[in-house]
């Protein structure tokens, strides 16, 4: 039976449709093992993230994504510039719902298919409750998806073009959290959360692999990413762990962690030398993707960035808008939230010939 493990006590839990955290409050891991990976068996199925299937916990024999996916997956890697041949650019917005959040979605609305459940509900700044409606929608499954009122309105756009129900919460990303949790265990249904439910982080690892194939079965130096819940930089830490356990890879690559200065409690953490960051008051920023005050696997997202020899950057307002500007005029049109990213990198003291992964995580149409 698959199980998962509470990262705060230890304590196992069977795998069901109702369960997303401990009886302790802690966050819930997969029960597994490193996943044996045969680079030799990826060209088998389509040029999509479900390529990589036979290291996620499915059935071998299961063929449930076929009627879920949307084409997830295997965005392009290639130079930001030519005067910069050592960066690269791996352009997640280029997805069915135009964010890197449809890994994780396609993956997790696979499993809750698989366990045969009719509705799901989930809370996001924007890009992961659309990800959710999209793929719920495909699977013919109710899904109410939880936002602040003050989301952009596109976003909320393209939520209701998928038929998802709606429901603003006038607060903050914590209260819309709890609005959610609140529903999910007064209704007992399914929590399609990209933060909670591990399997989410099943479909953003394949961010790793996919890197390693295009940077022809190499692993760049380091990876700059932008930091809310973690979504994306966990799931490149998963991925590349296990590559590195395969002894497919020397090292893994050193994680810069980014995040706006007026909600930045994993940089205080990490500055301070904290296993576990404090809540901070979110004062207000356009990076509205990252503007998490109290992120829920911290304590996972700071060892990830010190295993890897990383560290944190914090992005002032300014310098996001200015580097929205830059990257679009190198020909990427990106959402603010991507634009913190690249606001990152011009901050990062690269070394010579470091070859470096940004990834361009919303496109710019999300955005106002």
């Amino acid at each position: 039976m698959e199980q998962y493990s509470c990262s705060s006590c230890g304590k196992t839990h069977q795998l069901t449709a109702t369960i997303w955290k401990c009886d302790c409050g802690g966050v819930l891991d997969l029960v597994k093992d490193t996943p044996k990976i045969d680079v030799s068996t990826w060209n088998n199925d389509p040029n999509s993230l479900w390529r990589y299937i036979n290291t996620m916990p499915f059935a071998k024999d299961s063929k449930t994504w076929e009627s879920v996916t949307l084409g997830e997956g295997q965005s392009p890697t290639i130079v930001l510039d030519p005067s910069e041949p050592n960066t690269y650019v791996k352009v997640d917005y280029m997805m069915p719902t135009l964010s890197f959040k449809d890994r994780g979605a396609a993956v997790l609305m696979t499993k809750a298919k698989e366990l045969g459940v009719s509705k799901v509900i989930a809370d996001s700044s924007g890009n992961a409750g659309t990800a959710i409606a999209a793929y719920a929608a495909r699977c013919n499954i109710a899904c109410d998806i939880y936002l602040s009122d003050e989301t952009s309105p596109k976003k909320i756009a393209q939520v209701k073009a998928h038929g998802a129900t709606i429901k603003e919460i006038h607060g903050t990303r914590e209260d819309i959290a709890l609005a959610a949790q609140t529903a999910v265990n007064e209704e007992k249904v399914f929590y399609a959360s990209h933060v909670y439910n591990p399997y989410f982080y099943e479909g953003t690892k394949t961010y790793a692999y996919e890197i390693y194939e295009q940077l022809k079965q190499e692993a760049p130096d380091t990876l700059i990413v932008p930091v809310g819940n973690g979504t994306l930089l966990l799931g490149a830490y998963y991925g590349f762990k296990e590559l590195f356990e395969n002894r497919l890879i020397e090292k893994i690559p050193k994680i810069i962690a980014i995040q706006a200065a007026n909600c930045a409690p994993l940089v205080q953490a990490f500055e301070k030398g904290e296993a576990i960051a404090v809540p901070v008051t979110n004062k207000g920023t356009l990076a509205e993707g990252i503007a998490i005050a109290a992120p829920a696997r911290s304590k996972q997202i700071l060892a990830a960035v010190r295993e890897t020899k990383g560290h944190f950057i914090e992005i002032k307002e300014d310098e996001i808008l200015q580097a929205r500007e830059q990257l679009a005029d190198k020909g990427f049109y990106v959402e603010i939230t991507s634009a913190a990213n690249y606001a990152g990198y011009l901050k990062y003291q690269k070394g010579t010939n470091e070859k470096i992964i940004i990834p361009l995580c919303g496109a710019g149409i999300k955005s106002s």
